[in-house]
């Protein structure tokens, strides 16, 4: 990779586009495969890595919207980053389309017979059937990929000079962005994975799965810093402070997802009602329960305790393991959010899952990095980054 230290521009991308591309579609000629062998695998599989990219992507977006509310200086050598993880979200419309041409063979509700001989799902058949399942999926996408071009159009306009107006319209943008990101993504996690078992319902499930998607966007901009580190680009900008502030920021919404998931569990515990329990006694069923206390623990327990010592968030290395260890157990929340929901809903890892991971982790990769690299790496015209460049005077290689 070769940029311009002047111009923060890149020359000379590399290979990671070229290589992500060639694992997408490697995975996509599988996943074609897949959708003939095993079509309902297949679908829940592609559901799972959907909804992996998705919620990262809705984290990037509220990593910026939160930024420009708040007037940090901290975060601005690294909104770039956020930026191009957020305009995957337009893209991401293309694999919904998979789901939503076959969503009767995914969702339940959509049975016209299982309607009609079920009472509760008559009751909230005004709600779940699949012309409005469609309209709210449209309105998501649609709010969501305005907010990302409104704000990217801002930010690249900034870089040919800032103005107070342009200041003025990224929190026009992000105050009332800010309220239609919370309700359309509390609503398509009841759409996506909550209605998988339209008996169940719990009301702080998309606050749970918000949660677990701001996780997923910090350890992805984490991987992206130290990748440009390892690179030699940004080095002065992107520091041992900044990395600091990503490890608190990471080491906060790991345990904010932890008070979710407890409270979302106690409370269902404590009921005690049948309707309820049994979402959670499918999945403390065989090996899931391995699965479940995965969670507990690899969610949890572990990166806690890696991220509560000062050093440790200050540590590239360690910020680097810890990053790629939480977003596997991103997938592998989504994993168990979803299989259980399955007809029979045993354990049953398969090469599918992988195959659909492949295909828009690859795609999602080299949209990212072709998005990044396309554009100055760091806001150039914003009136904050000469403070945020400084804010931290020593590089970080000068703590390793």
């Amino acid at each position: 990779m070769i940029w311009d230290r002047r111009t923060y521009r890149v020359t000379d991308p590399g290979r990671v586009s070229v290589i992500a591309y060639a694992v997408g579609g490697i995975g996509l000629v599988l996943s074609l495969i897949a959708l003939f062998v095993d079509r309902p695998q297949f679908l829940h599989s592609w559901l799972v890595a959907f909804t992996f990219w998705t919620t990262i992507s809705l984290g990037g977006l509220f990593f910026v919207m939160l930024h420009h509310l708040s007037g940090s200086t901290w975060s601005v050598v690294l909104r770039r980053v956020a930026e191009s993880i957020m305009a995957l979200l337009p893209y991401l419309f293309f694999p919904a389309l998979v789901l939503l041409l076959n969503l009767r063979e995914i969702y339940h509700w959509t049975n016209q017979d299982a309607v009609a001989a079920d009472s509760l799902l008559r009751e909230k058949s005004a709600y779940l059937n699949i012309p409005f399942f469609y309209i709210r999926t449209l309105i998501y996408f649609a709010v969501w990929t305005t907010l990302t071009i409104m704000l990217r159009r801002t930010s690249l306009a900034q870089d040919k000079g800032h103005t107070d107006l342009l200041g003025a319209r990224f929190t026009r943008i992000s105050a009332p962005g800010m309220i239609l990101f919370a309700v359309t993504c509390t609503f398509a996690a009841f759409d996506w994975l909550m209605s998988l078992d339209a008996h169940w319902y719990s009301t702080i499930f998309g606050v749970y799965i918000f949660a677990g998607a701001v996780v997923g966007a910090l350890a992805v901009i984490v991987l992206a810093a130290l990748h440009l580190r390892a690179q030699g680009v940004l080095t002065k900008a992107i520091t041992t402070g900044h990395y600091h502030d990503l490890g608190k920021l990471l080491f906060a919404f790991i345990i904010f997802w932890a008070y979710m998931a407890f409270s979302q569990y106690f409370l269902i515990w404590y009921g005690n009602i049948p309707e309820e329990t049994i979402w959670y006694l499918r999945r403390w069923a065989g090996w899931w329960k391995g699965v479940s206390l995965l969670l507990v623990f690899g969610h949890f327990v572990i990166p806690f305790f890696l991220l509560l010592p000062y050093a440790s968030k200050r540590n590239p290395r360690m910020l680097a393991v810890i990053a790629g260890w939480m977003l596997l157990m991103h997938w592998v929340d989504l994993y168990w959010i979803v299989m259980p929901a399955r007809p029979g809903g045993a354990f049953a890892p398969s090469w599918i899952d992988l195959a659909a991971m492949a295909t828009l982790s690859g795609l999602a990769v080299g949209r990212f990095w072709t998005t990044f690299t396309s554009q100055p790496l760091v806001p150039v015209g914003d009136p904050k980054l000469e403070t945020s460049l400084h804010q931290y005077q020593q590089p970080v290689e000068e703590y390793d």
